[in-house]
C-alpha cells in the first residue's frame, strides 16, 4: 500500500525527474518480493562513528569499582547464609519426619503386641476354674433370696449413700 502510494507521487513528478528512472527504482514487477542480497546491505552500510560521550559511558558500564564490587559480595554473603539456613531447616524437617514415622512404627508394634498379649490372657482365664476354687477354697455361696436390694436410680450418674447398707 505504501509503495502505491508512492508511486503515485512519482507520476505526479515525473516529468520533472526524468520518468523512467524514477519509475524503475520504485515500482517492484511481479506477484513476489525480490530475493534480497543482505550481505550486500551489510557491506553498502557505512559503518557508525560513535560520539565521545557514547564511548565514555560505554567505558564506564564496563569498568566496576571496589564499593560495587564490595556490595555484590555482601549480597552473595546474605543470599548464601539465607540459602543455607533454609536447607538446614528443610533437613531438620525431614529429619523430624523421619524420626515421627519411626516412632509411629514402634507404637504399632506395640500396640499389636500388647493386643495379642490381652488376647492371650483372656483366653487363658478358666471362669470354671475360678468358680471352683472360689466356692470349695474360699468358703463362697451364691446370694439368697432376701440378700439382693434393689434401687432405682432417679436420671443421675452417681449413687451417694445416705445410710448403712443393710445386712
Amino acid at each position: 500500500m505504501a509503495e502505491r502510494r508512492q508511486s503515485r507521487a512519482v507520476r505526479g513528478e515525473r516529468g520533472s525527474r526524468g520518468g523512467d528512472q524514477v519509475r524503475n527504482h520504485l515500482y517492484v514487477y511481479g506477484n513476489t518480493a525480490r530475493k534480497l542480497d543482505v550481505r550486500e546491505e551489510i557491506r553498502r552500510k557505512p559503518a557508525r562513528a560513535h560520539n565521545d560521550n557514547v564511548r565514555k559511558n560505554r567505558a564506564k558500564a564496563m569498568y566496576m569499582n571496589p564499593a560495587y564490587v564490595l556490595f555484590l559480595a555482601a549480597a552473595l554473603a546474605v543470599s548464601a547464609f539465607i540459602l543455607i539456613g533454609y536447607i538446614r531447616l528443610q533437613s531438620d524437617i525431614t529429619n523430624s519426619i523421619n524420626h515421627i514415622a519411626a516412632l509411629e512404627s514402634e507404637l504399632n508394634d506395640l500396640k499389636l503386641s500388647n493386643d495379642e498379649e490381652y488376647s492371650r490372657i483372656e483366653s487363658s482365664v478358666n471362669l470354671e476354674e475360678i468358680k471352683r476354687i472360689a466356692i470349695e477354697e474360699l468358703g463362697m455361696t451364691y446370694a439368697a433370696q432376701g440378700q439382693v436390694v434393689e434401687y432405682d436410680a432417679e436420671g443421675s450418674d452417681y449413687v451417694r449413700q445416705v445410710a448403712d447398707i443393710p445386712q
